[in-house]
């Protein structure tokens, strides 16, 4: 099984992205899991919402396109976009290169009626994203 990192400062989505707190209350960067970068491949672009577009958890709010697929990004959490990662429009690289960290996709501002219960620890997407990895 190829290990992989599951930095338990954030809460996961079984879609296979990331909600980190940020120090505004309420405020959360996104971004896709080294799983799921893996298994996409050299990602080549990243389409992501224009500030102020509401999300809705449960559906798409963005895609991104790899050497292999093009795949919708599924929303955690229901809030509104404050800003995309700029940066991934000239240095798209960095979501395979360090997608916890400068490889981001958007900042939002959760829904005060957003439920992040259903959200998953790092505990448990790493026991969930084992059986995926190595099914029995």
């Amino acid at each position: 099984m190829t290990s992989f990192n599951i930095p338990d400062d954030r809460h996961y989505h079984e879609a296979h992205l990331w909600l980190r707190a940020t120090s505004v209350a309420g405020e959360y960067d996104l971004g896709i899991t080294q799983f799921a970068q893996k298994q996409l491949g050299k990602i080549l672009f990243v389409e992501l919402p224009i500030t102020g577009t509401t999300i809705v958890a449960g559906e798409p709010f963005g895609a991104v396109e790899s050497n292999k697929v093009v795949s919708d990004l599924v929303s955690p959490i229901s809030g509104t976009i404050l800003v995309g990662n700029d940066l991934l429009k000239r240095a798209v690289h960095l979501v395979n290169e360090d997608c916890y960290g400068q490889g981001w996709m958007v900042r939002v501002k959760v829904d005060p009626a957003a439920d992040l219960a259903g959200l998953l620890t790092a505990e448990i997407y790493a026991s969930r994203f084992a059986r995926i990895s190595n099914p029995r």
